[in-house]
């Protein structure tokens, strides 16, 4: 077991300097193209980004858009490497099964709750600007995989960590546990590039160096999820 460990966690080191790759693309992105993080001193604003509740406190101008594009950006990187990083925490990290249960669970969490608070200010910002709600694909695969995240959460809890749970439901649900976590990263990877591309078409990029780092981003997004899902379904063997 140790060797099948070590070999996983081999596996998952290209898949974290993926993740640093794009989320060093990421920052220079927002702060190069995107104004960064804005601060607005006449309502005593903190780093917008990092709260999406104060989206509630923000006033209606281009500025404010700017700001919420770089929130749902951040908040569609923060799901999906918490999400990856739960994934594969529980093959990768040498822990007793029951600790390496819960730093599962515990990344899980926080990338639902990331999903959940990055949801609530989409919905304020439409409410503030008049927008339709869940009117693009992205904004439908985006719901369907937030709620599939929080079923799956629950399931696993009450099947895994539940103290009343039977070894033969939980051996008989583990495959489907797995196959379903895969899936449901697999469509946060998708909805992450369809914001993307949401991104560069209301933004009107062509091909200017904002158009290519935004494509750029977006193939090294997609060979993370291509990583990640080899790196959870690759069947090792003892040497």
């Amino acid at each position: 077991m140790a060797n099948k460990r070590a070999t996983y966690s081999m596996l998952a080191f290209p898949v974290h300097l993926l993740v640093i790759s794009i989320a060093a693309l990421v920052l220079f992105w927002l702060i190069g193209f995107r104004e960064g993080f804005a601060l607005s001193s006449s309502i005593k604003m903190k780093i917008f980004n990092l709260h999406p509740l104060l989206m509630a406190k923000v006033r209606k101008s281009n500025k404010i858009y700017r700001n919420y594009e770089i929130l749902k950006v951040m908040r569609d990187e923060s799901l999906y490497c918490c999400f990856e990083s739960a994934m594969i925490a529980y093959k990768a990290i040498p822990t007793p099964r029951t600790v390496v249960k819960i730093i599962h669970l515990t990344l899980h969490f926080i990338a639902l709750v990331s999903g959940i608070f990055g949801v609530y200010a989409v919905f304020k910002f439409h409410d503030e600007l008049k927008v339709p709600h869940m009117y693009t694909l992205h904004s439908w695969i985006g719901m369907s995989t937030i709620v599939l995240f929080g079923l799956q959460l629950i399931l696993g809890f009450v099947t895994f960590l539940f103290p009343g749970a039977e070894s033969a439901t939980r051996a008989r649900f583990s495959p489907w546990h797995v196959s379903a976590g895969v899936l449901i990263f697999f469509m946060a990877i998708v909805t992450t590039e369809t914001g993307l591309i949401e991104k560069f078409i209301f933004q009107q990029l062509k091909r200017g160096q904002e158009a290519l780092l935004v494509n750029f981003i977006g193939l090294l997004i997609l060979l993370f999820g291509i990583s990640v899902i080899v790196t959870v379904v690759l069947p090792i063997r003892r040497k």
